[in-house]
């Protein structure tokens, strides 16, 4: 018996893993009509153009993508350091708005987008780091409080008073290699000798 097209290509598909429209076209002489009955069906949800994803089960329904993966997808690259705002809640310095949204550094994309139903903001830069330190979060901290809607001086005094909650050498590390002009001043300000 012949299977439907629609099931060849989603046999191409694990549970839980997003692909491109690209990768899937070599399973279909129709490949578009394909995604748009396998999505009827809620096989696969469509996450952005071109990106889908086919949900994994768990007890309590369909679960929703990785954010990682999401990103590795839309991005074809795994090259990227994914943030949020919130992340900054977590320094000890006194923030605590919620933010529903990531930045994703990388050295493709630049702007918003919101893939499945979360906000990424891509910010396109020279470097980054491959992992998450506290370190790195105090700098992009400081690279973004203009956009944060919190009170900058009150950070920085509290910054000021907890710096040896953070590696110094790290710190100043970190804000040579990826802190704009101004967070570089203000991490020697601090380091100062009084």
């Amino acid at each position: 018996m012949k299977q439907n097209s629609f099931n060849v290509v989603l046999k191409h598909i694990k549970q839980g893993r997003v692909c491109r429209r690209a990768d899937l076209n070599s399973y279909s002489s129709a490949i578009d009509r394909d995604l748009k009955q396998l999505c009827q069906r809620k096989d696969l949800l469509k996450l952005a153009p071109g990106l889908y994803y086919r949900p994994k089960q768990s007890a309590f329904g369909p679960q929703a993508a990785e954010n990682r993966d999401l990103v590795r997808s839309f991005l074809k690259d795994s090259r990227f350091l994914m943030t949020s705002p919130n992340y900054f809640n977590n320094l000890g310095l006194g923030l605590s708005q919620l933010h529903n949204h990531y930045f994703v550094y990388n050295y493709k994309r630049h702007g918003k987008i919101i893939l499945g139903s979360n906000i990424f903001e891509f910010k396109r830069v020279n470097q980054f780091p491959k992992k998450l330190s506290k370190e790195y979060l105090v700098v992009d901290l400081l690279n973004t409080m203009k956009t944060l809607g919190e009170d900058e001086t009150r950070i920085v005094a509290q910054l000021k008073d907890r710096v040896s909650d953070f590696d110094s050498e790290e710190l100043l590390k970190m804000a040579k290699k990826y802190g704009r002009a101004r967070t570089k001043n203000l991490i020697k300000e601090i380091h100062a000798p009084s």
